[in-house]
């Protein structure tokens, strides 16, 4: 029996984009998968799409969940994502972004040749203005969010509920992943791109105000897993870079 790969799609307010991760999820190349969708309680026709996909799921055989309540951010979401998650393997997915058809087989892969308990690979950015950037996956000396794409990170089940997302910040998911490094979970790239990723978001927006608001709130990711104060200055880097590409 394949094992149980269990991804979560946090939604809210989302039925402009969230068809795209629908069908993303829908073309997955691997047999055995639980798709839960996390609603915020959306007040546009987000629900109303997502259950529009029932039947596609059941003729699929993939195992389909929708939940809409009040949450108390995507954070929050996301850990009510992976405490519901059943199965072996869980991945988080955003309701504007998308993966490729083969990303969960490639995980899964993966993480049984190499016995791992995390796994990311490379991701294609979507610029505003219509051009792409291929970010690479990548485990170097020094540690950097440069190289780390969250949207193709796989986890094992039980890593994923033994590290919550904190809510403290934009930059949860990070924070979480060096909690994990730190603790000594096993990390292996894939040199493939898994997802697709729209820039322009929250984290991408440019102004001086929220720039100086990211570099703050990446740099809390380093802080709370106790690294150098030396780190600041690679998220001033990461956030110049942003400021440029848009």
């Amino acid at each position: 029996m394949k094992p149980l790969v269990s991804v979560v799609t946090v939604a809210y307010n989302s039925e402009k984009t969230i068809a795209a991760t629908i069908e993303s999820v829908l073309e997955q190349t691997y047999p055995n998968v639980e798709y839960f969708i996390i609603d915020g309680k959306s007040k546009d026709k987000t629900v109303e799409l997502a259950e529009s996909y029932r039947n596609r799921f059941d003729k699929k055989g993939y195992i389909y969940h929708i939940v809409s309540e009040p949450d108390q951010g995507i954070y929050d979401a996301m850990n009510k994502g992976i405490r519901l998650a059943t199965g072996d393997i869980i991945g988080l997915i955003n309701s504007d972004d998308w993966y490729e058809p083969t990303a969960v087989e490639k995980t899964v892969q993966t993480m049984q040749r190499e016995n791992c308990d995390i796994t990311f690979g490379d991701i294609i950015l979507h610029r505003s203005n219509g051009g792409i950037i291929r970010k690479r996956a990548k485990l170097g000396k020094i540690e950097t969010s440069r190289y780390w794409n969250h949207p193709t990170m796989f986890v094992k089940a039980d890593v994923y509920k033994a590290f919550p997302f904190p809510c403290i910040g934009i930059h949860d998911d990070y924070t979480a992943y060096l909690a994990m490094k730190k603790a000594g979970k096993k990390i292996v790239t894939i040199p493939h791109v898994l997802a697709h990723f729209k820039m322009g978001g929250t984290s991408n927006r440019r102004s001086l105000k929220m720039s100086l608001q990211r570099i703050k709130d990446r740099y809390s990711c380093y802080q709370y897993n106790g690294y150098s104060k030396w780190y600041l200055f690679e998220c001033i880097i990461m956030e110049a870079a942003k400021f440029v590409l848009g």
